[in-house]
This record gives C-alpha cells, sequence and structure tokens, in this order.
C-alpha cells in the first residue's frame, strides 16, 4: 500500500527546541508586568503576517540585527521594560533540545521519509543553531529564512522548501510548528500542518495519524 506523505517538514524554535523563543522573548517584560503578547508585538510585530516590521527584515537577511536592536529598545522602554542583551545573547543554548522530536526525526528518515528544517531566523545566529545538533545526519533540507530571503508565512517558503525536497506536493507533505500563524501559512499552500505546543508529544502522535493515512 503506497503512503500518503512522502516528507515530514520542521520548524526549529519550540518545535525541535525544548522551549519556544515566543516564550524566552515574551517573558523579557516579566518584572515591568507587560504581558508577553505586548511584549512580542513590539520586539517581533505581527507575526501572523510578513510584514516590513524591522524584525521580519531581519528573518530574511535584509538588515542586520543591529538595526533591530536601534528599533526595539526605544520601543520597550516605553513600555518600562530595559531590554537585557545578555538575555538574548547565546539563547539558543538555553533553549535545549526537544530529545522526543530528534528521535522521531532520526526515526523517519530512517523510514525512507524525506524530512527538512523550514525555520524563520537570523543571520547572526545561523552557527549557533546548527551547532546544537548534527543536521546533515537528520535533514535532507534546511532552509534558513535568513538565507533565503523569505519567511514563513509567505506562501513562497513553504514551495521552496518542497521544491529543494525534490518536487513533493504539499498535499504529501506535513509540516510542524508552535506558531499559529506560519501553520496557517502552510496549510493555505495545501500541506498538512500540526501546531506543536510545550509538550511536543500530542504533536507527534497526530503525526502518526497523518502518515497513517485515513482509514
Amino acid at each position: 500500500m503506497a503512503r500518503p506523505i512522502d516528507a515530514v517538514l520542521f520548524d526549529y524554535g519550540g518545535v525541535i527546541t525544548a522551549f519556544s523563543p515566543f516564550t524566552t522573548m515574551g517573558a523579557l517584560g516579566a518584572d515591568a508586568g507587560v504581558a508577553p503578547e505586548v511584549v512580542l508585538e513590539a520586539m517581533m510585530g505581527d507575526y501572523h503576517q510578513d510584514t516590513d516590521h524591522v524584525w521580519h527584515r531581519v528573518e530574511r537577511g535584509e538588515v542586520p540585527i543591529t538595526e533591530w536592536l536601534t528599533v526595539v529598545i526605544p520601543a520597550l522602554a516605553e513600555l518600562g521594560i530595559e531590554l537585557d542583551l545578555s538575555a538574548l545573547a547565546g539563547m539558543f543554548k538555553t533553549l535545549g533540545i526537544h530529545d522526543v522530536v530528534v528521535a522521531k526525526v532520526a526515526a523517519l528518515r530512517a523510514d525512507g521519509y524525506k524530512t527538512a528544517i523550514l525555520t524563520n531566523n537570523v543571520k547572526e545566529g545561523s552557527g549557533e543553531w546548527r551547532a546544537m545538533l548534527d543536521i546533515d545526519a537528520l535533514f535532507d533540507v534546511v532552509i534558513d529564512s535568513s538565507a533565503v530571503g523569505m519567511r514563513k508565512p509567505n506562501p513562497a517558503i513553504y514551495r521552496l522548501t518542497l521544491d529543494e525536497l525534490g518536487g513533493v506536493e504539499p498535499g504529501r507533505a506535513v509540516f510542524l510548528d508552535d506558531h499559529e500563524g506560519n501553520i496557517a501559512g502552510a496549510r493555505a499552500v495545501g500541506l498538512h500542518a500540526i501546531l506543536v505546543g510545550p509538550d511536543p508529544q500530542p504533536a507527534l502522535d497526530e503525526l502518526d495519524r497523518v502518515l497513517a493515512g485515513p482509514g
């Protein structure tokens, strides 16, 4: 019986890593009593869309992260938040790895599925996050927004990932991400998409159901 799925795509932060960057960055306003969603809006803009917000431009590799700092530091100051740059330095190392997800990726690849990372990221952190695990042994393709000049939820970056995997049809691929905007973007292109929570096991269970197909 033919498999219904050929490829599985994974976000990095909050899916491969044990803690989400959204949680880490949103928590920066805790001491000032500022809600995480307010902090994230100031720092990252509307993450359900692909806009000209400076963070989105950083993730597309258009401007350096230093330009983002010139915008976000005063924006946070208006909210009563003094940005502690040490909280951002080495952030990937503080996130840890979801071993259960990495084990699943390895099992999928060993079972003949194509695998990919599709991540919104920054150029300045590329060496750090890639060093956290053996990327080449786990993934056939790595699509980093800052390297390809586009970011989720732009439909083009999902299509690019599928093309790089050898022209996989959207309906024969599954995408796992921890942000609803990125999930919506994937579904708009035609991929199966699964939202990953703090505990990734329910998402992995759903992945197994999708891989098994109807019936």
